[in-house]
C-alpha cells in the first residue's frame, strides 16, 4: 500500500497510482545536505516527515492498542494485565509513553529541517509550496498529538543541531495551541487544494477537517475556550461545502476468485439476514489496498513485510477478532491477537433489534477455531467479551504470512466524523438546527443500511429528531453516535476529556462490567469480563491523574528545563 517507508536513513513514498510520489524502491542517497539540492531531495524529506505516523509507536500500534484504548467504548482483553497504560496504573517510566513522546518530537524535528531548508533547491515554486504546506500541518498536527495527551510541552520550530538545543521549557498548552493552529492554518493555504486519489497524503480539505477537531478540543476541557466552537463550526462546514467528499454508500457483493461466495454476504446470527452494508465496507476496502477518499480522507497507510523491509502495521492484528492458529496452519498470516474488546456499554448503545448494523461490524458475532478457522455463532443476546471487530484479517489482500504485520490501513480523519464535529459544532453555537440534524441523519441512515443518506429514513431518524429538543440532549446523542460511529478508532478518550466525562463515564464503564456475568450464559461469550472494569476503577481511585501522561523520565532526565511533572505523577 502507499506509505512512507525508512531506507537506508531515507525515507520514500510509494505509490501505485499514476501520480507516483515516490518509489517503492529503495534508492542511495547519502549526506543529509543533499537532501535539499533538488526537488527529489526535498520530496524524501517531507516523506521523513510523515514517516512516525505509521510508526508501531503512534497509529501502526501503541496510539489506539495501548495509550488510548481504555475507555467507555473498550478495554484491554488479558485479565493478568494488571499494571501499565492500557488499565491506567503506570508511571513516568512507562515505555510506551516515553516511545510516543520521542516519536513525536522526532517528527517535529524532521518538519523543522525541511522548514528551515525548504528554500535551497531549485524547484517549482508551487511545488515548494506545497510541500512547505504539508511540513507545517504535520509539525502543528505532531505538536497537538503532544499537548492533548501532555499538556503544557516544549513547543520546537527551529532544527535541533546541537546538544545544547535539547534544554527547553514547556510552555503553556493554549501558547502550543496558537501555533498549531498558525501552522494549519498556513498550511491550509498551501496544500493541494484538491483531494488526492491517495490518503497518506494531505490535502487542503484534510487540513480543514483536522482544524475542526483541534478547535473543538480547544473550545472543550482544559482551555474551554468555547468561542472556538465557531471556527470548529467554519471549518467542517468549508469541507462539507467543497463537495469533494461523502459517506460511502456503496458495497462489493461478488466474492473474489478463490473465496466463498458468502465471502461477503455472511448471514448476521442477530438479525438473520446477510450482513454486508456500505458502512462495513469502509473498513473492508482499508484492507484491499485501494482507497476511498470521498470518506477515507486521510490515513495512516501500511504495506505488507517483503523486499527486506517492515512498513506493516498491527491493524488487525492487535485489534481484531480473535484468530491464534499453530504457524504450520496455512491461515497463519490472519493470524490475530484480539487484545482490544468492546464494553458492554458500547454493545447497549445501539439498536437492541440489531437494526443498526453498525454494532455487528464493530462487535464480531462469531468466534473463529484455532485449528479449524470454523465460525461459531455468539448468540445475538451477548453484551460482554465480543472482540473489536472494525478491522479483520480475511479481507486483508496483500497477505504477506506474518503474524503479526499487515497491510490494514488506520483512518485518521473520516468524512463521518467530520459530519459529527459539524452537528456538534452546530449545535454549540446555533441549536439543534435542521442542518445539524441532517448530518446526523446521513450517519445513522447509512449505518442503518441506507444507500441514499439524504432520503428521510423514520427508522434511523426518529431518534435525531426526539434528540433535537434542546441543545443539551441533542449535545448527548451526538457523543453516543460519535461512540457508535467511530469506536475504536483512538478518539474516544480525548472526546471524553474535553466534555469533561472521562472518570464519570469509565466509573459507568467500570460499574456495568463489574454487574457482568460471572457464568457463561446468554450475556457473556465464555469467561468472565469482570476484569475489564480495573481501568475505570483505577482513572476513578486517581481522580484527575490520567487526563494526562507523565512527562517521560527520559526526557526529564535530559532536559533539565523541565522540573515539575504533571499533577500525580
Amino acid at each position: 500500500m502507499k506509505k512512507i517507508y525508512i531506507l537506508l536513513g531515507l525515507v520514500v513514498l510509494s505509490t501505485s497510482s499514476c501520480e507516483d510520489y515516490l518509489s517503492t524502491e529503495p534508492i542511495q542517497k547519502i549526506a543529509i545536505e543533499q537532501y535539499y539540492t533538488d526537488e527529489q531531495g526535498i520530496t524524501n524529506a517531507l516523506a521523513g516527515v510523515y514517516d512516525p505516523i505509521g510508526s508501531e509507536k503512534l497509529y501502526g500500534s501503541q496510539l489506539w492498542w495501548q495509550l488510548d484504548s481504555a475507555t467507555d467504548e473498550g478495554y484491554y482483553g488479558r485479565p493478568t494485565q494488571l499494571t501499565g497504560t492500557m488499565v491506567y496504573s503506570f508511571d513516568p517510566t512507562a515505555v510506551n509513553v516515553s516511545d510516543y513522546w520521542f516519536n513525536l518530537y522526532d517528527g517535529i524535528n524532521r518538519a523543522n529541517d525541511l522548514i528551515a531548508h525548504i528554500n535551497l533547491p531549485q524547484m517549482d515554486e508551487e511545488k515548494r509550496q506545497q510541500i512547505l504546506g504539508e511540513a507545517l500541518f504535520l509539525r502543528g498536527y505532531y505538536h497537538f498529538m503532544l499537548v492533548t495527551r501532555f499538556g503544557d510541552v516544549p513547543l520546537r520550530l527551529t532544527p535541533t543541531t546541537s546538544p545544547n538545543d535539547v534544554q527547553m521549557a514547556r510552555i503553556p498548552a493554549k501558547d502550543v495551541y496558537a501555533q498549531i493552529l498558525k501552522d494549519m492554518t498556513d498550511a491550509e493555504a498551501k496544500v493541494s487544494p484538491t483531494k488526492l486519489t491517495y490518503s497518506s497524503r494531505v490535502y487542503k480539505t484534510v487540513v480543514q477537517g483536522v482544524l475542526a477537531r483541534v478547535c473543538l478540543q480547544m473550545a472543550g476541557f482544559p482551555l474551554n475556550d468555547t468561542s472556538k466552537y465557531a471556527e470548529a463550526l467554519a471549518w467542517s462546514k468549508k469541507v462539507i461545502d467543497s463537495g469533494q467528499h461523502s459517506l460511502n454508500v456503496s458495497f462489493q457483493t461478488t466474492a473474489p476468485a478463490g473465496k466463498p461466495a458468502t465471502y461477503y454476504n455472511v448471514v448476521n446470527p442477530s438479525n438473520g439476514v446477510a450482513s454486508n452494508n456500505a458502512y462495513r465496507q469502509v473498513f473492508i476496502t482499508e484492507a484491499s489496498d485501494s482507497y476511498d477518499t470521498n470518506e477515507l480522507m486521510w490515513e495512516a497507510d501500511f504495506k505488507a513485510r517483503g523486499g527486506g523491509y517492515n512498513e506493516g502495521g498491527r491493524v488487525g492484528n492487535n485489534s481484531g477478532i480473535t484468530f491464534q492458529p499453530a504457524a504450520t496452519n496455512a491461515l497463519f498470516g490472519t493470524y490475530c491477537w484480539g487484545f482490544i474488546k468492546g464494553t458492554g456499554l458500547l454493545f447497549k448503545k445501539y439498536d437492541a433489534t440489531g437494526a443498526d448494523l453498525r454494532r455487528d461490524w464493530n462487535l464480531t458475532t462469531y468466534t473463529i477455531n484455532n485449528t479449524t478457522a470454523v465460525k461459531t455463532n455468539i448468540n445475538k443476546t451477548v453484551q460482554y467479551g465480543r472482540d473489536c471487530g472494525k478491522w479483520r484479517r480475511e479481507y486483508e489482500v496483500n497477505l504477506s504470512g506474518d503474524q503479526n504485520y499487515t497491510a490494514i490501513n488506520f483512518p485518521i480523519l473520516r468524512y463521518a466524523d467530520v459530519l459529527l464535529m459539524f452537528a456538534e459544532a452546530e449545535n454549540k453555537v446555533n441549536g439543534p438546527t435542521a442542518a445539524a440534524q441532517a448530518a446526523v441523519n446521513q450517519v445513522r441512515r447509512r449505518g442503518y443500511g441506507q444507500v441514499n443518506v439524504s432520503a428521510p429514513y423514520a427508522l434511523s431518524d426518529a431518534a435525531t429528531t426526539a434528540a433535537a429538543g434542546g441543545k443539551d440532549s441533542f449535545q448527548l446523542f451526538i457523543e453516543d453516535e460519535r461512540m457508535r460511529e467511530l469506536c475504536f478508532e483512538g478518539l474516544r478518550r480525548m472526546d471524553l476529556i474535553r466534555w469533561g466525562k472521562f472518570i464519570t463515564n469509565l466509573k459507568a464503564a467500570s460499574d456495568d462490567m463489574d454487574a457482568s456475568p460471572l457464568t457463561n450464559g446468554p450475556l457473556i461469550i465464555a469467561a468472565p469480563q469482570r476484569y475489564g472494569a480495573l481501568a475505570g476503577k483505577n482513572a476513578f481511585a486517581n481522580g484527575n491523574k490520567f487526563l494526562l501522561f507523565p512527562i517521560p523520565s527520559l526526557e526529564m532526565a535530559s532536559n533539565t528545563f523541565i522540573t515539575e511533572n504533571n499533577p500525580g505523577f
